[in-house]
């Protein structure tokens, strides 16, 4: 069988993170060989939270707590992810925000076909036929379809989602870690898309559901909105000179963590 890591990343919701470890139940965990939730140093404590419901109750998988060194924001964590996933010779990563918005259940028909090992990257979309949205406002998914739209034209490639928290990545497609230089903030997986573009990698989306109910989106809409277009405009200009640049706001030279809880397999 293939070595999949799930990275679950995990930023003050303490009162979601347990329902999305939940979620790994017995069917899931027969595709997983690891678990990851990374904790890029939440204010609440949901890590006492995660602790307390690891040690409560048994996986047949090794699921470990792993908390930043700084605050590296999501863009960061998905670094420590990759990195992790690389340095331990997993074949792919797959990853799930730790707020429970998606649901694991709509990747597993990609697990059981093993759909995965025809693509580099299978990437999960709020926005394509088959996915179903619940308390999401109208007027967020048509700002996100107009995007989408955009993203298609600038790369000419289909686009159905620029960033659900439910995708999965080969290794393969990350080895020269090119992701490095990306920025740290909630951007990171739109220059993932820009990336999949320029390195004429394979991606295959996926439908998924995606619901808001007592999540806090640490989006700031307006702010979002501006740095997307600079971004895709910068993109279509000169892609290999907007791929090759360092991105970051501040540059870091090792994204790191340390586990502070790992469960009695």
């Amino acid at each position: 069988m293939k070595k999949i890591l799930l990275f679950i990343p995990m930023y003050n919701c303490k009162d979601q993170i347990t329902r999305v470890i939940n979620q790994i139940d017995d069917e899931v965990q027969k595709y997983i060989t690891e678990v990851i939730i990374i904790n890029n140093r939440s204010t609440d404590n949901g890590e006492e939270v995660v602790k307390e419901y690891l040690d409560k109750n048994k996986f047949k998988i090794k699921i470990s707590l792993l908390r930043n060194d700084e605050n590296y924001g999501l863009g960061g964590s998905h670094k420590v992810a990759f990195d992790y996933a690389l340095n331990n010779k997993f074949d792919y990563v797959m990853i799930m925000h730790g707020d429970d918005q998606g649901s694991i259940k709509d990747i597993l028909p990609v697990l059981k076909t093993k759909e995965y090992e025809k693509h580099d990257c299978m990437l999960g979309a709020r926005f394509m036929k088959g996915s179903k949205l619940i308390g999401y406002s109208k007027f967020r998914t048509f700002g996100n379809r107009v995007y989408n739209m955009l993203f298609t034209i600038g790369i000419r490639k289909k686009v159905y989602d620029l960033g659900s928290g439910l995708n999965m990545y080969s290794t393969k497609m990350l080895k020269s870690k090119y992701y490095k230089k990306f920025p740290d903030n909630l951007v990171f997986n739109y220059c993932m898309v820009f990336a999949v573009d320029y390195y004429k990698q394979d991606a295959k989306f996926f439908p998924i559901s995606w619901r808001e109910e007592d999540q806090v989106s640490n989006v700031k809409m307006f702010n979002q909105a501006t740095k997307v277009l600079k971004l895709l405009a910068s993109y279509v200009t000169n892609k290999k000179k907007f791929i090759k640049q360092d991105l970051r706001d501040k540059k870091i030279d090792d994204y790191t963590a340390q586990v502070i809880f790992q469960n009695k397999v």
